[in-house]
């Protein structure tokens, strides 16, 4: 049985804030490191063993998957870094309090910006300092590749050739996988693999730092999933 570990990061800084947080590169939060050493000892007790790992180019993500692999004494295994993996780019939304923007705009207006699959969020101001068009990280990019706002649709369009070429080919040659990334990111991952449905995958919530193991058949479709 092929064996895919996915984790979302430790808890961020803006995710104790209550922030909006999408492309900013936040760190983790004094328990956002504690979650994520707790996730490596439960990968540990659990006596698994990665051949790779796969992470995007955000801080708390890197770092969980450090301090996952250095609890579970793995960390000299090969790891990936991709853009393709950020969390979901929250446009305008982005460094705003959740709770202030909901009383601003309505609680059902910023739900459906925040879970609808197809809705956009405010976008981004081109002009505004805040675009990450110049960041190192992506500046090599294809002119139009760095977003001003995604939704999970185009979440998905973007991290499925990443899955596609790197994490399914890595399965199929029957090596375990970790995979430290962002709910969005890792919800894309999950709606493709299960077939979850546009209305469905909007009640779909990955948890923080809680290492979800899903056991994949041959044709890498799910035969058993469960949290450590």
């Amino acid at each position: 049985m092929k064996k895919l570990v996915l984790v979302r990061h430790g808890q961020s800084k803006w995710n104790l804030e209550n922030k909006f947080t999408g492309w900013v590169d936040v760190d983790l939060s004094e328990e956002g490191y504690k979650q994520a050493k707790e996730a490596g000892k439960k990968v540990k007790e659990a006596n698994i063993e990665f051949d790779v790992a796969y992470t995007s180019v955000l801080q708390r993500a890197i770092k969980t998957c450090y301090l996952i692999l250095e609890e579970s004494r793995q960390l000299w295994i090969p790891e990936v870094k991709s853009w393709r993996l950020n969390e979901r780019h929250y446009g305008a939304l982005q460094g705003l309090n959740k709770k202030e923007t909901a009383e601003k705009y309505g609680d059902e207006k910023v739900h459906e910006w925040r879970r609808s699959y197809d809705v956009l969020p405010p976008l981004q101001n081109a002009e505004s300092e805040e675009n990450l068009i110049n960041d190192r990280r992506y500046k090599n990019l294809p002119k139009g590749t760095v977003p001003l706002g995604e939704n999970l649709k185009v979440t998905l369009e973007r991290v499925i050739p990443f899955w596609e070429d790197e994490i399914a080919p890595a399965l199929l040659d029957d090596k375990t996988v970790l995979v430290a990334a962002h709910g969005n990111s890792l919800r894309a991952i999950l709606k493709h693999i299960e077939g979850i449905s546009d209305d469905d995958i909007m009640g779909v919530e990955i948890p923080t730092g809680e290492p979800l193991v899903l056991e994949l058949n041959d044709d890498l479709t799910v035969n058993n999933k469960y949290y450590l």
